[in-house]
Formats: C-alpha cells, sequence, structure tokens
C-alpha cells in the first residue's frame, strides 16, 4: 500500500473525438469512432490506409483559446513555442497546460517549485524526422535548422517544464504499449519517495511515419486488409473477424498530487491512485504471455491490499488483434475466478484505436471519467462475438455500472506490462 496518499486532481484529452473532457467522454459513450482513412498520412504506397487522423488539427487555434485563461506568462510561452514546433510537441504542450489549467493549480506555479514532469513515450516525432529524411537525401542543407532539438523525444519533457515553469524532476519513459501507465508510476513514485508535493504525466501523440505503419502492417501487427471502405468498423476487440490493432493519434495529461497538499488548497480531486505494478515477460517479441498479465494483476492487488471481488471495472487493454484480447481476457479470468460474472469490462480502442505510447493514459483519463459518472461506453464492432469471450464486455451498448475500483491494463511490445489500480474519491 502507498505510505502517501496520491490523487488526481487535473485531466486533459486530445483525441479525433474530442479534445476536452465533456465531447470525448460523451462521444464515447455514445459509440463514436475516432477512425477514418488516412488523410494526413501518405498511404499510397504501404499496406495501411486506415487510423485516427489528427493530422489536420488546428493546433494553433486550441493555442489561442487558452488567452485570458492562463496566466499571460505561460500563454506567451506556449504561443510561441506550441505554433512553432512538430505537431507532436505542440499538442504535448497544449494538453500539459490544460491539465494543470483543470487542476487549478496554474497559477500556484512558484519559482524553484519542486513539480515533476514525467513524459510517457519513445520515438515520438516519427514523421517529421521522416520527412526530413527525405529532405536531407534530396540536400542536406535544407533539413529543418532545429531538427537536433525537434527529434528527440526529451524535448517535449524540456519544451512543457519550460512552458508552465517547472523545477522539480523531470524525464521521459519508454515502455512501447504501457509507456503510459510506467510514466504514472514514476510519477506515484516521485511522490512517494522524494517529497514532490504535484507531479504531471505528458502522453504525447505518437506521430506515425508511412514507414512505420508499413513495418507494422509486414509484421502483421495491424489491420489492412477488410476495413479500407469501411474504416470506422476496423477496431473491433472480441470480434471473430479481428485483425490486428488499427493505429491512431492521441494525447493526454494527467496531474497528480499528495493527498494532503491537494486538500490544503482545496482541489477538486477527481480519483485516488492506489497503486501501479509493472513487469517484464522476459521476451523481446510482441507475444503476450497470459502468465505474466495474470502475475502483475495479483501483485497488484496484493500490494494495494485489496481484494479480488473488489474491483468492478476493468479497463482493456483489448487492442484487436486474434491473441492479443484472449490472452487479456484469460488473465483476467485466472485473476478474478467467480468475480467475473460481476465484473465488467469495455475496450476503449474499440472506438479510439490504438494511440500507442499514450494509450494507459488516454484510457485512464477515460476510465476515470466513466467511473465518476458511474456509466461505461460500450464496446463497439463486435457482430459476432469471439465464442470465448464470457465476461460481460459492454458489448455495443452503454452500461450503468457502480464502480469505485477500477483496474487498467496496458501491456506493451517486448513483454513490458503496467497495471494501475484506482479508486473513486469520496471525499475525506
Amino acid at each position: 500500500m502507498l505510505k502517501k496518499r496520491v490523487v488526481v486532481t487535473g485531466m486533459s484529452i486530445n483525441t479525433p473525438i474530442g479534445d476536452n473532457l465533456d465531447s470525448f467522454i460523451e462521444n464515447l459513450l455514445a459509440g463514436k469512432s475516432a477512425i477514418c482513412n488516412w488523410k494526413t498520412i501518405d498511404s499510397s504506397k504501404i499496406y495501411s490506409k486506415v487510423g485516427g487522423d489528427m493530422g489536420d488539427y488546428d493546433i494553433n487555434k486550441k493555442i489561442d483559446s487558452y488567452k485570458g485563461r492562463v496566466p499571460e506568462g505561460v500563454f506567451n510561452r506556449l504561443e510561441k513555442l506550441g505554433k512553432k514546433s512538430p505537431f507532436s510537441i505542440a499538442v504535448s504542450l497544449q494538453v500539459a497546460v490544460e491539465a494543470m489549467l483543470d487542476s487549478g493549480y496554474i497559477k500556484e506555479i512558484k519559482d524553484g517549485n519542486n513539480i515533476a514532469t514525467v513524459v510517457a513515450g519513445h520515438n515520438l516525432n516519427q514523421k517529421y524526422t521522416f520527412e526530413n529524411h527525405d529532405v536531407f537525401n534530396d540536400d542536406p542543407d535544407f533539413v529543418d535548422g532545429l531538427f537536433a532539438l525537434y527529434g528527440l523525444d526529451t524535448h517535449h519533457v524540456g519544451s512543457v517544464t519550460d512552458i508552465l515553469q517547472l523545477h522539480g524532476p523531470a524525464y521521459t519513459v519508454g515502455a512501447a504499449c504501457a509507456s503510459g501507465n510506467v510514466a504514472l508510476r514514476c510519477a506515484v513514485d516521485e511522490i512517494q519517495l522524494h517529497d514532490v508535493p504535484v507531479a504531471m504525466v505528458v502522453a504525447p501523440v505518437l506521430d506515425y511515419s508511412p514507414l512505420d505503419l508499413q513495418g507494422m502492417a509486414i509484421m502483421g501487427a495491424i489491420s489492412y486488409k477488410s476495413f479500407t471502405d469501411s474504416p470506422e468498423k476496423a477496431s473491433r476487440p472480441y470480434d471473430t473477424k479481428r485483425e490486428g490493432f488499427v493505429p491512431s493519434h492521441g494525447a493526454a495529461s494527467l496531474v497528480l498530487e499528495d493527498y494532503d497538499h491537494a486538500i490544503a488548497r482545496g482541489a477538486k480531486i477527481y480519483a485516488e491512485i492506489l497503486g501501479v505494478e509493472s513487469s517484464s515477460d522476459g521476451n523481446h517479441l510482441p507475444q503476450p504471455s497470459q502468465i505474466g498479465q495474470a502475475r502483475l494483476m495479483k501483485r497488484l492487488l496484493k500490494n494495494c491490499g485489496v481484494k479480488a471481488e473488489e474491483v468492478d471495472y476493468v479497463s482493456a487493454h483489448a487492442t484487436s488483434t486474434p491473441l492479443g484480447d484472449l490472452t487479456e481476457l484469460r488473465s483476467i479470468k485466472d485473476v478474478f475466478g467467480d468475480h467475473c460474472k460481476k465484473l465488467k469490462i469495455n475496450a476503449p480502442k474499440s472506438m479510439l484505436g490504438h494511440t500507442c505510447w499514450s494509450a494507459a493514459t488516454v484510457e485512464t483519463v477515460a476510465a476515470i471519467l466513466q467511473m465518476n459518472r458511474n456509466e461505461l461506453h460500450p464496446s463497439i464492432n463486435i457482430d459476432e462475438l469471439d465464442p470465448e469471450v464470457d465476461i460481460d464486455i459492454c458489448r455495443n451498448k452503454r452500461t450503468k455500472h457502480e464502480i469505485n475500483i477500477l483496474l487498467k491494463n496496458s501491456f506493451g511490445f517486448g513483454g513490458l506490462n503496467s497495471i494501475s489500480l484506482i479508486k473513486k474519491y469520496k471525499g475525506k
């Protein structure tokens, strides 16, 4: 169990189906898909034709909307850096400012503060790098003059700390599709072990390049065979016709706080983090392990002092792959046993697609919003349910359900697993 209570006091989101908390949750509950044909990625030479495309999102307009809502210095820095940065970095800055604004703490940031910043993910600016490779091959003198900065993942965290003037520990962590939960674990540890009062998790857009998408398709990881003419149906966890995950853009941010610090300043509290655990399957290949996943869930419950029957809801990793969906389901049944009859699961990727490195954070925001409404979004596109699925997965319907404790799964390539346990906040 955590020695200090850690609570969520700020959240933000930016996905193809919502760039604010209200529109995001309403579209999820309505079963709206984020998936379309690629518009801003040249797919003419590659197999992948569908994904969650935010490449034409008007980030400058969103940045302008903060004028007068955030301190002048923050806005000036956001406008200067955000409007000049590559797409993924600009969205990172926007969601960071939004989450800190949502927390109510943005005007209380003092010089020399000890606020931690953890950015989730790696190889983030792929399309930007890919395009500069093309320029380099044509004429090296015309490569972006700031490529040496913008091409680095650390420029995300450096820029976030600059915009908000955060002076505590700051770093990036990468664990493939588990990056968001690993970043959450690091932020919790900063509060637990290093006397940090406030910690920010920023989960950026993975800005896919055509090369990334083609590599994933050749490996057989993503959907590309059947749904070019009906892209909104491509992501279909638990359906018999699922054929791989659907790559998607998306970003999110969380503000975590020491409970006593949050109470002292009268902060609103979304939820309480009971714990986050991580593990490795000891296998570099993208082969999910039922043993590894179940072992980690059991460890998390034990370390948090929570019984399996106390968990009400699992926000599943459920990527829409033939092997991955069933492996996770089997591990859940191993851990929860007869309680599975009362447990509910849903698959946010059925609508959002797979935002990869940011997925755990994007889906944590979704899970907390659902928990506080006691209502679960549908898992869509399940026309023919896989016969092995015998747990309530909210198939094609939104569902009322009392949620006090939720489990958020995230499992990354290379056998990198990370799971969080989150509790509804009901006051002191």
